[in-house]
């Protein structure tokens, strides 16, 4: 009896979970929503609950813990950053909180943003990292700043983007760049180092300007033990991410690795970043140990993978877009491509699978639903003012939009 009313209430806490969406790719990690019913089809006039305008630039995107909408932004030169909370039911920002002043901000890359890691929430503190620029813990109730940190310095080259993970009572952060090329767990509560590993520092050899990635992790759960799973330049490895050790390795030599892997069938997907201005797709059976590219690595595709967006995992199929505007449907046992389908634009948002429909987002305007089926099908092709940086969430029936300008609340069919 004792473990039954255990189950119904862990089951409790699930579903619960599911409610919000507390980092930038989900509940889950991965860009897949339990949701029903959430929009197919909307424009400037139809189906817009509200849009409000954000200050300054930054490309996160935005978490959700029930009634709250948390996003960052910063100013165009990096000297001040922000953390912004938007009220779901009105669109109203009901916190704008300065959180760092920056006297010298590092250079970006004209496409980056200072504000492009995503925060990650859970229920009363949400997670802001600006990289090198420093990271925060924010009281979602009453807009306090519970603490800062900034010990570990990185040049990130093209500016930050890597998104901050929270794992138990961790918060894990990338920090790689031509200099370091880092992995750090702090405390939650207080900001203090737990550990910190180096990637394989033999691999990072030659031209500094390849050793920077921009990645975040997942964890996985192999054999009932959780693998935090990170894919940066060089080299893609496996963690405990309770104590930071090595479980496996796959070696590639790619850099500034952005694609986030997924997990799905046993196998995880995992982006190897560029490799002669294109990307690579290896599908790694992960219950190794050790160097394990020469016995575990199931497939690879070697074109038409996004070197920006991250795969989406739905119905037994791997759906992705590439740079370029090229859609594909994967057979994840294979490798093979199943149907390919190609759209003008440029795309780095990660798409989002939610009740049959798989959703993707342009730099420019667009908006591109196809189903998640073995077989091209479009749905709806959806034009709002201005583009889209950052990937999609979802809160009950809405989904929440952050374009360049403005974050909307997109809901009816």
């Amino acid at each position: 009896m004792k473990a039954r009313i255990l189950f119904i209430l862990c089951l409790a806490v699930q579903l619960t979970a599911q409610e919000n969406w507390p980092d930038w790719r989900g509940p889950s990690h991965d860009g897949v929503s339990k949701a029903k019913g959430l929009p197919i089809s909307w424009s400037e006039s139809q189906n817009i609950v509200w849009k409000t305008a954000i200050h300054d630039e930054g490309w996160s995107t935005p978490v959700i813990w029930d009634d709250q909408i948390w996003l960052t932004t910063a100013t165009t030169d990096g000297a001040t950053l922000f953390a912004l909370c938007v009220d779901f039911a009105t669109g109203k920002i009901i916190r704008d909180i300065k959180v760092f002043d920056i006297a010298e901000p590092q250079r970006k890359h004209p496409q980056n943003s200072y504000a492009t890691p995503s925060p990650v929430i859970e229920k009363g503190r949400l997670y802001v990292h600006y990289g090198t620029h420093g990271t925060a813990c924010i009281n979602t109730q009453t807009g306090d700043i519970l603490w800062k940190w900034n010990e570990v310095k990185c040049n990130h080259v093209q500016g930050a983007a890597s998104s901050p993970f929270l794992f138990e009572k961790l918060l894990i952060l990338h920090l790689e760049g031509d200099d370091i090329q880092s992995i750090i767990a702090l405390d939650k509560d207080t900001a203090e180092q737990v550990w910190r590993v180096e990637r394989p520092q033999e691999y990072y050899t030659g031209n500094p300007l390849y050793y920077k990635a921009y990645t975040t992790p997942i964890v996985i759960n192999v054999k009932g033990r959780p693998q935090l799973v990170s894919n940066g330049s060089k080299v893609c490895v496996a963690y405990d991410p309770h104590t930071g050790r090595e479980i496996w390795r796959v070696v590639y030599g790619g850099d500034s690795t952005i694609s986030r892997p997924v997990f799905g069938d046993g196998l995880v997907y995992v982006n190897v970043g560029w490799k002669e201005e294109s990307s690579e797709l290896w599908a790694v059976d992960p219950t190794g140990k050790g160097d394990v590219t020469d016995t575990h690595v199931k497939w690879k595709i070697i074109e038409n993978i996004p070197i920006e967006s991250s795969p989406v995992f739905a119905n037994h199929r791997i759906f992705t877009v590439d740079d370029r505007g090229m859609i594909s449907c994967i057979d994840p046992t294979s490798g093979r491509f199943v149907w390919q389908q190609e759209f003008k634009g440029f795309f780095g948002a990660s798409p989002l699978y939610a009740d049959g429909a798989i959703y993707f987002f342009n730099k420019k305007n667009a908006a591109i639903v196809i189903k998640a089926s073995s077989e091209f099908e479009l749905l709806a092709q959806n034009i709002l003012e201005e583009g889209f940086m950052a990937s999609p969430a979802v809160k009950d029936r809405s989904l929440i939009l952050r374009t360049k300008t403005h974050l909307y609340r997109v809901e009816g069919r």
